[in-house]
């Protein structure tokens, strides 16, 4: 698929098929995710990879939307926090930057691929590290389900250009 068409029919996906994902596309669109740029190439974060099977109730904790775990996998990007670059001048971490490049580079790859997702930071943090048993290093920034759609794509609904880009003068 050519980049433009590509980012044009990315959307957020709430319903989703039980069909397993292909495990070629599922490497393939973690494949995408690895090649993510990170601050300094520090690559501090980690992709895990929950098999909703099962586990629907525990993962419904994390977030409470019934199609969250009606695809076959949930993908979570944590970040490790004390491995990430920080910037000299204030120590800003970018632990968080990068997994979200990271997980931008997921969604795009698994829309290249015929699949869905549903970009997720609105979940409870405290039920995610109980219910996936994260070490204190990991801190899980996103998730997504990853699966076939079962809706259509709405409208995208975006600002227009000269709303949200100006041309910078310093004076």
């Amino acid at each position: 698929m050519e980049f433009d068409e590509l980012i044009r029919t990315r959307y957020s996906v709430r319903a989703y098929l039980s069909d397993p994902v292909e495990d070629d596309k599922l490497q393939r669109v973690l494949e995408a995710a690895r090649l993510a740029p990170t601050a300094c190439n520090k690559q501090a974060f980690q992709i895990l990879i929950i098999s909703t099977k099962g586990r629907e109730e525990e993962l419904n904790r994390i977030y409470k939307a019934k199609w969250f775990t009606d695809a076959p996998i949930v993908i979570c990007i944590c970040a490790i926090p004390s491995n990430a670059w920080n910037r000299s001048w204030d120590g800003k971490n970018h632990a968080d930057i990068d997994a979200a490049i990271v997980m931008d580079h997921l969604i795009l790859a698994a829309t290249n691929e015929g699949l869905g997702t549903c970009w997720i930071a609105a979940f409870d943090p405290t039920a995610a590290r109980e219910v996936l048993n994260l070490p204190d290093e990991l801190t899980p920034v996103i998730f997504t389900p990853l699966g076939y759609s079962a809706d259509s794509p709405r409208p995208k609904a975006r600002k227009d250009l000269s709303e949200i880009v100006r041309s910078w003068k310093s004076t």
